[in-house]
């Protein structure tokens, strides 16, 4: 009986290992589901808590008046999202023998400038001291059109929360927005492109309250002495736009052409805000 014994035990140890084994290979199979499953449930929170971007107040582009300086126009365009400038660059610069490379060197310093500092309150470049205070002068002219028209906006929303919170598009083809409600909030609408003998002419007006607010013009003639004329003409027509709050305004005199086209354009502007 002593000689069975150790047979005896190794023949237990082995059946104990044997269903150890067994048990281990029946517990991984529920094991693995439930890691699978972990797995794939860690997934979703991540994504759902990935950011999105959301649209800004305030965004679009707006351009400011020409300045006119000693060696030709200067006009500055705003890219603005939500209330800040993201983008600047100039449409017009002084031109021609020498001005070209000192608008080639000053004009991107400008920019980054006006970018960096979010105002006009910005350095002049050295050497080129008329183009900066032009360039300075229309980043202004920009910056007070893109204020009015957020004050605008302010009050149209306030207005159509007191009346319902309504808020409507423009009609037409989808150039003018409204905001507010009885027609009382701020548009932005841009008349036909009229065409003019020496070249088109295009204008975006801000109608606040159902008053002009601000006037620019997105097209005008260019090109040799055109880009004098329209230098001259252009900011007179805007603020007569502005100031008339019709389209009823006094031709520029040297500018017949443009100022026809402009009186077009501007008339087609004003007929959506009625619509």
């Amino acid at each position: 009986m002593r000689k069975s014994h150790p047979v005896r035990r190794a023949v237990l140890a082995g059946a104990a290992t044997v269903s150890g084994i067994v048990l281990l290979l029946s517990l991984k199979p529920a094991s693995d589901p439930g890691s699978a499953s972990a797995a794939g449930g860690a997934a979703p929170p991540a994504a759902a808590q990935s950011p999105q971007g959301g649209r800004g107040a305030g965004s679009g582009t707006v351009t400011g008046d020409a300045a006119d300086t000693q060696y030709g126009p200067v006009q500055v365009r705003l890219t603005v999202s939500g209330g800040k400038i993201t983008g600047a660059e100039a449409v017009r610069a002084p031109k021609g023998g020498q001005s070209d490379q000192v608008t080639a060197d000053a004009v991107p310093k400008l920019n980054r400038a006006a970018v960096g500092a979010g105002t006009a309150d910005i350095d002049a470049v050295s050497g080129a001291t008329y183009t900066s205070a032009g360039y300075v002068k229309s980043l202004q002219s920009a910056l007070d059109k893109v204020a009015a028209a957020s004050a605008g906006q302010d009050s149209g929303s306030a207005s159509g929360q007191g009346s319902g919170g309504g808020t409507g598009q423009g009609s037409g083809d989808g150039s003018g927005e409204e905001q507010g409600g009885g027609g009382q909030g701020t548009q932005v609408l841009t008349g036909d492109v009229a065409q003019t003998q020496y070249g088109p002419v295009q204008v975006r007006v801000t109608v606040s309250g159902g008053r002009i607010t601000a006037a620019e013009t997105l097209q005008a003639p260019k090109g040799g002495r055109s880009d004098q004329v329209t230098a001259d003409a252009v900011p007179e027509l805007d603020r007569a736009a502005v100031s008339a709050g019709t389209a009823d305004i006094d031709a520029v005199s040297g500018a017949t052409y443009t100022s026809a086209g402009y009186k077009q354009s501007l008339q087609s502007a004003l007929d959506r805000a009625g619509g």
